[in-house]
């Protein structure tokens, strides 16, 4: 007969082995230790001319094939997570089997020997009562305040002990450690897959939808808008900026469905999404006048223009493209830049200060610009914008659910703890000597002071007779 285990039932048991391995999880465990160590060496999501300036071309090709340059969102680093989480669910499975059987036994177990070696027993006589009448007086007590009870004769023949235990329970404690960490680094890693931050400027009185991502170039648009209604921003006489706020508005499909004013540190939140309030500044309108002086002449013309359009220059001297604007540049202030063409010659940059119109006519006298005509803008309006910082991360209650989670698993697992007790009803004569003990696997500290607690309730319970204080015999 032919006992060989299916091919891929062998493969299924080397793949769980795998993932059970205790030294996997160590070599996991120091993989992200010393990656993260590199994290944080290497300064995440900086200047690529920053790195390679800092590690030479040679070096910063490498580093930035590795992603250590945005380690946290690698494909490698993600790995290791699923890895992890992976080979902690096995190993959680794996061990609670027989954790299983221990916290639901079919049959608890209790050693009369080992309750009457605990050094928290207590004895008292009871007169004129039979272990009997004890008993039926005790076993419903037990039974409501703990579990798995059982009566059994004590190895005379004559007397009972009466078990019970409870906490047992308590041993699922790691497993909620264990369980809390899944969900840290599920929320973790499904905020850094499905998550995103990036920035969006609205000017006053206008609305966007469409947001630039952090670290990447790239855009992406929100399934609803955003409007700026207002800007307001008060400063100190030094001229720092106070305070400053919006009054922005939700639009979806045309309508208005929410408006808040939105303050530092107070986020706006709205499917999931938060809007932070995060700068402010001063944008070009979308067109402006050009005034070209001719030099020779003093001839003034004018054309409108606008950010990235090509314009022809007076008499066809060049093609001049407005490519930028700059809030401060060099501290000239407001500033447009742009590119001037002329045929046969290498294109010149052109800077025009807002705040000093002839700055264009003191390059040319400086020779750092060549040309027949002084360019200056007129009729720049600027308009103040409101700078939102957009996050959505949906990994965080995931998150918040496995710190909860932790902090009760860590409490379970530290201060609640399996305890067994035991009364053991002696009879002496027409009297009956008491017995209390109790046994734990840790805290036995708190197991003896449990057994006095258990003591003192059956000492004031019927019948009434001459009792001394429990915890005045001890043995």
């Amino acid at each position: 007969m032919n006992t060989t285990k299916p091919a891929d039932s062998s493969a299924v048991d080397k793949i769980w082995r795998f993932f059970a391995s205790v030294r996997l999880s160590v070599v996991l465990l120091l993989s992200l230790a010393v990656t993260s160590i590199f994290g944080t060496v290497i300064p995440q999501n900086a200047n690529p001319a920053v790195y390679e300036r800092k590690f030479g071309p040679v070096f910063y090709t490498v580093f930035d094939a590795l992603n250590l340059f945005d380690m946290y969102h690698s494909w490698w680093f993600r790995l290791l997570l699923c890895l992890l989480i992976a080979n902690l669910v096995v190993c959680s499975i794996q061990r609670l089997k027989s954790t299983w059987k221990v916290i639901f036994p079919k049959t608890p177990k209790y050693q009369p020997k080992r309750f009457r070696k605990s050094g928290g027993r207590l004895e008292w006589p009871v007169q004129g009562a039979s272990p009997e009448e004890l008993k039926k007086i005790y076993e419903p007590y037990m039974r409501k305040h703990f579990a798995n009870i059982r009566v059994e004769k004590r190895e005379s023949g004559e007397g009972f002990f009466v078990f019970g235990e409870k906490g047992r329970w308590t041993r699922l404690g790691v497993y909620g450690v264990h369980f809390s960490v899944l969900l840290l680094m599920l929320g973790g890693l499904i905020g850094s897959i499905f998550g995103f931050e990036g920035y969006m400027n609205v000017p006053e009185g206008q609305t966007r939808q469409t947001l630039s991502l952090k670290n990447a170039d790239q855009n992406r648009k929100l399934d609803f808008a955003i409007q700026c209604e207002d800007f307001t921003v008060s400063k100190y006489p030094s001229g720092r900026p106070k305070e400053f706020k919006s009054d922005i508005a939700i639009v979806e499909n045309g309508e208005v469905v929410m408006e808040r004013e939105l303050r530092v540190n107070d986020p706006v939140r709205y499917k999931g999404i938060k809007i932070f309030q995060s700068t402010y500044g001063e944008i070009p309108a979308e067109e402006f006048t050009l005034q070209f002086t001719d030099k020779n002449s003093g001839m003034q013309f004018q054309k409108k223009g606008a950010i990235g359009d090509p314009l022809e220059m007076p008499g066809g001297s060049g093609t001049l493209v407005i490519q930028n604007y700059e809030p401060n540049f060099h501290n000239l202030g407001p500033t447009y830049m742009g590119r001037l063409d002329r045929p046969g010659e290498k294109a010149m940059p052109v800077v025009l200060a807002l705040k000093d119109p002839n700055f264009d006519k003191k390059l040319h006298k400086m020779g750092f610009r060549r040309g027949d005509y002084w360019i200056s803008i007129k009729d720049a309006e600027l308009q103040e914008y409101t700078g939102l910082q957009i996050t959505r991360d949906p990994g965080v209650p995931l998150v918040y659910a496995g710190f909860a989670i932790m902090i009760l698993g860590c409490y379970i697992t530290f201060f609640m703890y399996h305890q067994k007790m035991c009364i053991e009803l002696i009879p002496e004569n027409q009297d009956t000597r008491i017995a209390v003990a109790g046994i734990s696997t840790r805290n036995r500290a708190a197991v003896k002071n449990a057994a006095k607690r258990l003591a003192r309730r059956l000492e004031k319970m019927p019948p009434a007779r001459h009792r001394p204080d429990p915890g005045t015999t001890q043995t």
